[in-house]
């Protein structure tokens, strides 16, 4: 048996599967806090994170033992991870110095304005041909430059040489290896990846991206392959177990889809949306907004696979933003229903761009917009509208994609928590004019993970060649719409998204109280300073000459 721990945006998870059937035998679930401190900014505590992937291996572990597996057979652990969340902690007390930064967050957005300005042309692309990336608020570099810019336990840790800087899965394998007590501090190619301090064609962190953000190298994990023996469980039920495989959760899913193949493609629908297609051994750079990354490298003499992705930052975020938020339904199947009961938006768009645009726009001063709104418009409406803005936002990267590689996807493999939800299943094949696919067991995320780990040099309990893979079952949803109604729907969906655009600039100036100073805005402190002068002119004016 193998197992995974899958830590999403907004849960923990711990799979147990058999891997000689890829059957899924046993899994507890924890759903994690997110905290939103102010406007734009998305934290998570990394004390409860490592709590919550304990808990999820001790209650799977009691799970198992009642249907009468003996836990023994669990020969190896791997890890997967939300990416580019970002986390320092003391090396010498094993304490995080701040939460961890989750990689929706955009607090960074004026570093970010700072460092494309200060590239030449002002070219958001200036570190792409290293780091396949955009220089944006998501990925983990800039985050990092925040808290050693802002946060003083992280800056002095830095100076006196007892911070570790790592993503989920660094902290995750530091803590299970035994913490300050010698614990393992890596990360894998997948996820140092998402970090833009890292070279994907040499494969390991860049001395000048590092210059460039001024982080010290010393800081960082050691990059290890996707699969290979890292370390040992220091405790709990599966103490002396090898963690043997990590990979970031859209790399995990590819891999459990299977798509080993050059071409082969899935999206995985979280708190986000994920569509990444295998490139093969080389990376190829996009020309219409998609980031080159990499894919996977199973096995430390194995080459690494590269993939291109479409990045969609807000997906089942808006289901949570209509319950938490709206509180027009209790629970996420709620939406489907309320949605199916009027079958259509009615003319109504939402464009959820909570925290910018991703792929393939690029554009962190967008913001979240509903229009197209009439009287007969009402919270059904709504639903059908956030669905669609899933689908839509999936046609956009699928059409970059397309135009990158010159080859159609002719089907689309997709996975992940919101699959369940037929509808949006319906919706996106009719609003993609292809079949969607939806393998029977949607955890591929962690099934990725495990077979990474179970495969490992040393452990070798799952075979990864191609004839030994087990046949996934799998629902197929055809379109049926007619491709007129589709491409109606879809050019209005991008009217709505130019209406999102550039709508937050730069962030307010603060008087130090949090308050936003009118004389923040030059032209309007000008203009209130103007009239003012103008005002006291006019008295004198008035008492030079009486009437």
């Amino acid at each position: 048996m193998a197992a995974s721990s899958s830590r999403g945006t907004s849960s923990t998870r711990f799979l147990v599967f058999n891997a000689k059937t890829a059957e899924l035998l046993s899994h507890h679930q924890v759903e994690i806090n997110q905290s939103f401190p102010k406007e734009g900014w998305v934290e998570e505590d990394p004390k409860e994170i490592l709590q919550s992937v304990y808990e999820c291996m001790e209650r799977t572990c009691e799970k198992l033992t009642q249907l009468n597996i003996d836990i023994s057979n669990i020969k190896a652990i791997g890890v997967t991870n939300q990416r580019e969340t970002t986390l320092v902690w003391d090396k010498e007390t094993g304490e995080p110095l701040y939460n961890a930064i989750v990689w929706l967050d955009l607090r960074t957005q004026s570093t970010v304005e700072r460092l494309i300005n200060k590239t030449p042309g002002r070219n958001k692309n200036h570190l792409k041909h290293k780091t396949g990336l955009p220089i944006s608020t998501y990925f983990s570099a800039v985050k990092l430059r925040w808290l050693m810019d802002n946060v003083d336990e992280v800056a002095e840790a830095v100076l006196t040489h007892r911070a570790m800087f790592g993503t989920v899965d660094s902290w995750l394998i530091w803590c299970l290896t035994g913490g300050k007590s010698g614990g393992v501090h890596c990360t894998d190619v997948t996820n140092a990846s998402r970090t833009m301090l890292f070279n994907i064609h040499t494969l390991d962190w860049d001395p000048e991206l590092c210059k460039y953000f001024d982080i010290p190298m010393e800081i960082l994990p050691k990059v290890r392959s996707s699969s290979e023996i890292y370390g040992l469980m220091k405790s709990g039920s599966l103490s002396g177990i090898p963690i043997s495989g990590c990979l970031g959760d859209q790399s995990a899913a590819l891999v459990g889809q299977m798509c080993f193949q050059e071409g082969q493609a899935k999206n995985t629908y979280g708190t986000g949306c994920f569509l990444l297609r295998n490139t093969g051994a080389k990376p190829v750079m996009s020309d219409h907004g998609l980031l080159t990354t990499v894919a996977y490298k199973l096995g430390r003499d194995k080459p690494a696979c590269y993939a291109l992705e479409g990045s969609v930052a807000i997906a089942g975020a808006v289901v949570r933003w209509l319950k938490d938020n709206l509180g027009i339904i209790q629970t996420s199947t709620e939406l489907e229903k309320l949605a199916a009961s009027v079958g259509t938006s009615y003319g109504c768009y939402f464009v959820p761009a909570f925290s910018g645009l991703y792929a393939p726009y690029w554009e962190p001063s967008a913001r979240g917009i509903i229009c197209g709104l009439t009287q007969f418009t009402n919270k059904s409406h709504l639903a059908f509208a956030a669905l669609e803005a899933v689908c839509f936002q999936t046609r956009e990267i699928l059409d970059a994609m397309n135009q990158d590689s010159g080859i159609p996807l002719t089907q689309l493999q997709v996975d992940g928590g919101m699959t369940s939800n037929r509808l949006l299943m319906q919706l996106q094949a009719d609003i993609l004019c292809i079949p969607v696919v939806k393998p029977s067991m949607p955890e591929t995320t962690a099934l990725g993970a495990a077979m990474a780990a179970g495969a490992a040099e040393g452990v070798s309990v799952w075979s990864l060649r191609p004839e030994d893979l087990s046949e996934v079952t799998s629902e197929k949803f055809e379109p049926q719409i007619n491709p007129e109604e589709s491409e109606f729907r879809y050019a209005r969906w991008k009217k709505a998204v130019q209406r999102a655009m550039n709508w937050e600039t730069t962030e307010p100036i603060s008087n130090g109280n949090g308050e936003t100073s009118i004389f923040s805005s030059v032209p309007l402190g000008f203009y209130i300073l103007g009239s003012m002068l103008m005002l006291i002119g006019a008295k004198y004016i008035a008492g030079q000459c009486p009437l």
